[in-house]
């Protein structure tokens, strides 16, 4: 598989900011995964801006039209911000974008939307960091069309773990055979294992043959590809 200079820099993007991890690691779903991939522990303003400018670039390619950004709570929040920002700083595409409490607000404006509230016409677009399940988006959709008349048609993420949902096809399949929404990753993990299997950054070699035999083991039970 070739792996565009795109592709390649935020697969060594998120090995550099410590947010691609390999070892041994409980997922939600219980499955014991030889790698994760936690948005959570990007912490620096250049992490930042590197990071909106990777999911703005995304949406560029392979997006259409659309007229909110949705970041839901917790990691889709600063996620949606940044590739909003971003946008309009690369391209000039000035986007409105909101996110959710989990708890609705009762004093001063109350509400659960914090930004630009959906409003009826709207084409949603949101923003998330990997996909598993498909959680995010059971949750949020039904929030998103009861304050509105809105339609959600694309999905942005970091990356696609190509893993089976509840029907045994991935998760991103899954939400778009039953929301209609198309899943768009920046990367997904065989273009991770693909480029960095024995490939040296910053001088270590973040996936040896041990780890790679780990995950195609992983892979082979559990995601679709």
């Amino acid at each position: 598989m070739q792996t565009s200079d795109y592709k390649a820099g935020f697969i060594e993007f998120m090995v550099r900011s410590g947010v691609l991890r390999f070892g041994e690691f409980t997922l939600k779903s219980g499955r014991k995964s030889p790698y994760f991939v936690n948005t959570g522990l990007y912490k620096s303003g250049s992490q930042a801006d590197s990071l909106g400018e990777y999911y703005a670039r995304l949406i560029k390619d392979k997006i259409g039209g659309f007229d909110l950004i949705f970041g839901p709570a917790y990691k889709g929040i600063p996620l949606c911000v940044l590739t909003a920002s971003a946008l309009w700083r690369l391209y000039g595409q000035d986007c409105r974008y909101c996110f959710n409490r989990k708890e609705a607000k009762d004093h001063g404006e109350g509400g659960v939307f914090i930004g630009a509230a959906p409003t009826d016409g709207d084409r949603v677009l949101i923003t998330e960091d990997v996909i598993t399940a498909g959680t995010a988006v059971r949750e949020v959709l039904p929030l998103l069309k009861s304050a509105a008349d809105v339609t959600v048609n694309d999905m942005v993420i970091s990356v696609n773990r190509l893993e089976k949902g509840y029907e045994g096809i991935t998760a991103a399949d899954e939400i778009k055979q039953s929301f209609g929404i198309t899943v768009h990753s920046i990367v997904t993990v065989t273009e991770v294992l693909d480029y960095l299997h024995n490939r040296e950054i910053d001088g270590s070699i973040p996936l040896d043959d041990k780890i790679k035999t780990r995950m195609e083991e992983y892979i082979g039970e559990y995601c679709d590809v």
